[in-house]
Parts: structure tokens; C-alpha cells; sequence
């Protein structure tokens, strides 16, 4: 009887481990501007199992930070429940901000190693808010060179700030 709890309670373990890695979500994120700082678009690319979403946005005057920073928060913002999340970015600022500068930002009071105020600290402590559900895994990978899912969401970010530039032109001035 014993080996057949042992044997049932391992496949509850199993079962277990199963739904966790089963609830893993892919977030692939780009963020681009038409100038710097000029209207900027950002993408995002949700994968959770054989489903896909898309999102885009931007804003008429931003930075390249800035848009890169938001694709991640709108992605995660959409997620619904607390989730293992694979972030892949081209984007060291983002990716470092989160996972080397982030604490010791907050221990300042929001100051650099200079003393100076942190850019978009606005931006980051939204992050930290989207982030803090979720069990996130970090990936890099080099923009522009031919990642399928990288380029897709650049593809997204342009598009969203040629929409920008099209409403830009057509409200009267």
C-alpha cells in the first residue's frame, strides 16, 4: 500500500510540474521612435501554448527607452493571472534596469550612482508593479538579426508610429 500512495503521490508531483511548465508564457517585446525623442511606437508578442496576441501602441513624443519599457509593462498588464514569463527583448536597458539597477535605485531613493533622478522612474515603478506576479526569466537577443519573433514586433512598433504620424498629419495644426 505504501508503494502505491508513493506511486500516486509522484504522479500528483508530476501532474503538478506538468500545469507549472505548461503555464509558461513567451513575451517577445520591441520599442521604436522616429527621432529620439519623437513619436514612438512599441510591440508585443504574447505565446502561451499554441495561442498568440499581439499588442501595439505608442505615443506621439517619446524616447526609444521609454517605448521599449512599455512594450514589456502592456504585455504583462495583459496577462490575467500570476504565470512563469519568458521575456525576450533587444533591449539591455530594459532587461538590466529590471534585473541589476532596479534595487539599488529604490534603495536611493530613486538617484543613479550620481545622485541624479532616475529616467523614467514613472515607467519603472509600473514595471515593478506588472513584474511582481510573475516568475520572469530574462532572454537578450540581438535586434535586427533575423529572430522571427523580434522582428515581428518591431514590425508592430513601426506600424504603430507610422498610425501616430498619420493622425499627426491629418488633426489640423
Amino acid at each position: 500500500l505504501a508503494a502505491v500512495r508513493s506511486q500516486t503521490e509522484i504522479n500528483k508531483v508530476n501532474d503538478m510540474n506538468e500545469k507549472v511548465l505548461n503555464n509558461e508564457v513567451s513575451l517577445f517585446t520591441d520599442g521604436a521612435c522616429s527621432g529620439n525623442s519623437g513619436p514612438g511606437g512599441w510591440g508585443a508578442l504574447l505565446r502561451y501554448q499554441k495561442h498568440e496576441q499581439e499588442l501595439s501602441g505608442g505615443e506621439p513624443t517619446s524616447t526609444n527607452n521609454r517605448m521599449e519599457m512599455l512594450a514589456v509593462i502592456n504585455g504583462l498588464e495583459t496577462l490575467k493571472q500570476a504565470m512563469r514569463v519568458r521575456i525576450c527583448t533587444d533591449s539591455q536597458y530594459v532587461m538590466k534596469g529590471v534585473t541589476e539597477w532596479l534595487a539599488a535605485w529604490k534603495q536611493r531613493g530613486w538617484k543613479t550612482t550620481y545622485r541624479q533622478p532616475v529616467k523614467n522612474m514613472d515607467l519603472w515603478q509600473r514595471m515593478e508593479v506588472a513584474l511582481a506576479p510573475h516568475q520572469v526569466e530574462w532572454q537578450w537577443v540581438r535586434g535586427h538579426s533575423g529572430h522571427p519573433e523580434n522582428e515581428r514586433v518591431d514590425e508592430l512598433a513601426r506600424a504603430a508610429i507610422q498610425r501616430i504620424k498619420a493622425q499627426q498629419s491629418s488633426q489640423p495644426g
